[in-house]
């Protein structure tokens, strides 16, 4: 019997040791960006918004050259080219509700830091409740990772919006989260990070101080993943809510069209690099929806707004299995995403509340 008792023991402790050692191995990207409409990313560019002078601003005629097409399909893949051509082929792509596939923010606020939190806590605080709100109380999963030996110091936020430094709570989670217009010395001695710091530095700041332009954080991002290689990334882009905001449809096409290249140029070097490839889980999506039952509401979200709860995501790389557009019935909420992911990095996250 205790023969027995001592086989059984040691093979659940060779299962444990064997996941903890294939988890090691895997590499996580999160990538978000603010307030991409469900609707425009499964059905293309609306020609119901995009015919209204005071959203096109003279620009009809180009905006319909180069996204407008009859056929749905080929009218999508024409302004998410690389969603709708790889991705789709190799990954999965959830939220698409004329089909009954329903993606919905759970917490009751229908915006920015509630959303982003949700997202990246894996549950919802209903008291946060403001963009303003204070740095976040609640653990985060990449927080969680950076606790664990094979994450430790591997991991890294980059994001438009300066209110990364609060939701992720940097001072508390020990990873940088480099934001808005933040300068970071140590990353600095690299010549080319040092050249994007100084160019985001003197750049016209089309945001104001709070956020800057998307093409920065990328380049930074992206100059990061390929030279630090980190084992667990988060990057947030802004434009596609900035735009939208301000009412200018052919420039949140525009951001959308960048977006989906930016996620080529991603996926493209993590196929491309032997520490990435086949080992890295990729999750896309967005922080909350907008407007779209009254056209005019498409600029904006929140409570107020009925249909701006109405979200999406995809995933992508190991662990995930092609299923492409997903068809069938059901209900996710934006809490689960997280534990998804976390699921196929057989890691078993929960938030904890620290005040």
């Amino acid at each position: 019997m205790k023969q027995l008792v001592c086989l059984v023991v040691v093979f659940f402790t060779q299962i444990e040791f064997s996941l903890a050692q294939k988890s090691s191995d895997n590499r996580v990207i999160v990538i978000t960006t603010d307030g991409l409409r469900w609707q425009d990313v499964f059905k293309g560019m609306d020609t119901s918004i995009a015919k209204k002078k005071m959203y096109h601003h003279g620009d009809s005629l180009a905006i319909f050259n180069q996204f407008w097409d009859d056929d749905l399909a080929v009218r999508r893949k024409k302004l998410m080219p690389f969603l709708w051509g790889e991705l789709v082929q190799k990954g999965q792509i959830h939220g698409n509700r004329t089909l009954g596939n329903q993606v919905d923010v759970a917490n009751p606020h229908w915006f920015s830091y509630p959303g982003y939190s949700e997202l990246l806590t894996g549950q919802v605080d209903t008291a946060i409740n403001s963009n303003d709100y204070k740095p976040n109380p609640n653990t985060n999963f990449f927080e969680y990772l950076n606790q664990l030996p094979s994450y430790k110091n591997q991991v890294v936020a980059f994001g438009a919006w300066d209110a990364f430094d609060r939701i992720l709570n940097e001072k508390r989670a020990g990873f940088p989260v480099i934001n808005g217009y933040d300068v970071y010395p140590e990353l600095n001695k690299d010549p080319q990070m040092k050249l994007i710091s100084d160019m985001l530095s003197q750049s016209f700041r089309v945001f104001g101080d709070v956020e800057s332009q998307d093409v920065f954080i990328h380049f930074q991002a992206m100059r990061y993943l390929k030279t630090k290689k980190p084992k667990a990334m988060y990057i947030s882009y802004g434009e596609t809510d900035e735009f939208a905001h301000e009412g200018a449809y052919q420039h949140y096409l525009g951001a959308v069209h960048h977006f989906d290249a930016w996620l080529k140029e991603i996926w493209d070097f993590v196929e491309s690099d032997p520490l990435y490839q086949g080992k890295t889980t990729i999750l896309i999506t967005t922080d909350h929806g907008r407007g779209d039952i009254q056209k005019d509401q498409w600029k904006s979200h929140g409570k107020k707004v009925q249909d701006s709860h109405e979200i999406w995501f995809a995933m992508l790389g190991a662990g995930v299995k092609p299923m492409g557009e997903v068809k069938q019935g059901a209900q996710v909420y934006q809490k689960d995403l997280i534990h998804l992911l976390a699921d196929k990095l057989h890691l078993n996250f929960k938030s904890e509340r620290k005040e």
